[in-house]
């Protein structure tokens, strides 16, 4: 079990590393607009939106974990 969630852990890691590697490298100016629009919220509102990911994140693992048995 332990096992299993570390190995879920490791690729729900590398996955988001690769995801983010890849935008920097390949788009590094939108990723300086984008973030300069974060700047720009509120921050209860960024807050909020790093709520609705973390939530969207553990959701989108759970049905990940469900497929592979």
């Amino acid at each position: 079990m332990i096992q299993q969630a570390l190995v879920t852990g490791c690729l729900a890691l590398g996955f988001v590393l690769l995801v983010e590697g890849l935008a920097l490298a390949l788009a590094p100016s939108l990723v300086e607009r984008l973030l300069a629009a974060l700047r720009q919220l509120p921050v209860p509102l960024r807050r909020q939106l790093g709520l609705v990911a973390l939530a969207s994140g553990l959701v989108l693992l759970y049905a990940a974990r469900g497929f592979t048995g």
